[in-house]
Order: C-alpha cells, then sequence, then structure tokens
C-alpha cells in the first residue's frame, strides 16, 4: 500500500496581505483616538463655553428679578428644582469668580452651574448649605477647589443679603484638620460618604446642626468621579444687608 500524500502546504497570506490588514487596524486607532480627543475637547471645552453663555444669561434673569420683587421680597423664600436663587463668589479663585447657584444637583442642574442639594439648609441658615458642581467641563466651577486654604471667605449673595462663610481650619498654619470643631476644611472622600453634607458636616443625618456651614463638593482627582473632593466651611457673623453694603462686604475684596 503507498504511503499516504503529505499535507498541502500552508497558505501563507501574500506580504501584501499583511500590509493591508496593518494599515486597516491603524486607521481604525487613529480613527478611535480622534473620536475620543473630539469627545473630550466636547467635553471640556465646548461645555464650558455654553455654560458660561448659560451663565450669563441666568445672572442677568436673577439681577432683573431681584430688582423687580424689591423691597416686597425680604429674605430667601423656597426654591423650586432647577430655579436660580443665589451667586457663589470665592475670590481665591480670582475677583472675578462668580456662579449662579440652581436649586437641585441632577445634570439638569449641574450643567447650568452650581447646584443646591434639596433639604439642606439654605444662605444664613443654621446647619449645612450644600452645593455640588463639576469639576472639568460644564463651565467647570469647582476646577480649582483644591486651592482654598483655611480662613478663606466664600460669599454667597441672595436677594437682600450676602452671606460670608469662612474655610475651616488654622489659617495662621494652612493645616486643614486642625480647626476646633474637629470638621476638616478640605477633605477627600468616597462618593458614597453622604455625611458631608449632614446639617453637621461629617455627623450624623438626623442630628440637630451645631451652627452654620457650607459645603462645597466636586469630583476628584480631575477627570474622574471616582472619588469627591470637599470643602467645609462656617458663616462668619450674620448676614450683611444689601442696602448697607450693595457692592458687597468686604470680605469680596480679600485674596
Amino acid at each position: 500500500m503507498p504511503p499516504p500524500p503529505p499535507p498541502p502546504p500552508a497558505v501563507r497570506p501574500a506580504p501584501g496581505r499583511w500590509r493591508a490588514v496593518a494599515q486597516g487596524t491603524g486607521e481604525l486607532l487613529v480613527t478611535g483616538g480622534l473620536v475620543v480627543l473630539l469627545f473630550v475637547g466636547y467635553e471640556v471645552y465646548v461645555t464650558d463655553l455654553l455654560t458660561e453663555r448659560r451663565q450669563d444669561q441666568l445672572s442677568v434673569e436673577l439681577h432683573e428679578r431681584w430688582e423687580e420683587d424689591a423691597p416686597a421680597e425680604a429674605g430667601l423664600v423656597q426654591v423650586e428644582i432647577g430655579d436660580a436663587f443665589g451667586v457663589l463668589r470665592i475670590p481665591r479663585l480670582g475677583e472675578d469668580y462668580a456662579r449662579v447657584i440652581l436649586e437641585g444637583t441632577t445634570e439638569a442642574e449641574l450643567s447650568q452651574g452650581p447646584g443646591h442639594y434639596a433639604g439642606t439648609a439654605m444662605p444664613g441658615e443654621p446647619g449645612n448649605v450644600a452645593l455640588a458642581g463639576h469639576r472639568v467641563g460644564k463651565g467647570s466651577p469647582f476646577l480649582e477647589l483644591d486651592l482654598v486654604q483655611p480662613g478663606d471667605p466664600i460669599v454667597v449673595e441672595t436677594a437682600d443679603s450676602w452671606f460670608v462663610y469662612r474655610v475651616l481650619g488654622n489659617a495662621a498654619t494652612g493645616n486643614v484638620d486642625t480647626d476646633p470643631s474637629g470638621i476638616p476644611g478640605r477633605h477627600i472622600v468616597r462618593p458614597e460618604t453622604i455625611e458631608v453634607i449632614s446639617p453637621t458636616p461629617n455627623a450624623s443625618a438626623d442630628a440637630a446642626p451645631t451652627g452654620a456651614y457650607l459645603t462645597l463638593t466636586t469630583c476628584h482627582p480631575r477627570f474622574s468621579a471616582r472619588q469627591r473632593l470637599i470643602v467645609h466651611a462656617r458663616l462668619d457673623g450674620a448676614g450683611i444687608p444689601k442696602a448697607e453694603m450693595p457692592d458687597g462686604p468686604p470680605a469680596l475684596r480679600e485674596s
């Protein structure tokens, strides 16, 4: 019986075919990279421009409403989700830093500016005025929030008053962890650490407030939602009537 025939030789792709495969793969990778870059550019730059325009519009509308309601409006009335009700100013982030605050913290509000956690205190009230804002994109209101230092003023403007809050910590040493209250001026937590917006920051949500606080929350690190950067501040004195200081308190001129 004759031996079986040898197996046919393996068919090797022609060199031109390998070049075509490599070229096609390279083109796909380049295209994918361009798509990612375009998306990042849109999220960082285009949304910043869109939100900046929306902030300008909100500011005009808010101040027009305040002028129309004065002097009938006394104090801050209850606001509805999506309503603009105040202006946040952080001198450390620039003399012209001013962001209109909206009620609510869904993307519908945060895409327009800083949002107020519904159910937390309103400016000047006992408890914790808690605000959230994007770190990167959508106006990037809290992009440089990590720069604030103990003792820095954070000013909230309402229809008829200015409220000055001071970042907790030791202003003399710059240590954010040595405030007598035990509340850090700045720290990083996991997203599920919701105690940071309790009536007394980091205490139980159902405990009575021990003072009047303000808390700012944003994503950390930049370009990531893995953690949250938190800043806590305490009300510095009573609210200042705008009738007495129409151009704002001296704290706005601090840097």
